[in-house]
């Protein structure tokens, strides 16, 4: 899984969309699904962790596959 989704996974529980976040954030139209192919920046992401209560690391867990993200646990 992706950090993209990771967070559309999240927002999609919490009734949110990405557009909303984006907006919500003042982040440019297409900016998180970006990150389904490119690193975001660590403040740009902070900003989206912060907004659905959880912690970059906790994101990056759910974009690791399965083995990977047992490892790290």
């Amino acid at each position: 899984m992706s950090i993209y989704s990771a967070i559309k996974s999240l927002a999609a529980d919490q009734g949110k969309s990405i557009y909303k976040i984006e907006h919500d954030l003042n982040l440019s139209n297409g900016t998180i699904s970006k990150w389904n192919k490119s690193v975001p920046q660590v403040n740009r992401l902070q900003a989206v962790a912060d907004y659905l209560g959880v912690s970059i690391p906790y994101l990056l867990r759910l974009s690791e596959d399965d083995e990977h993200a047992t490892n790290l646990k």
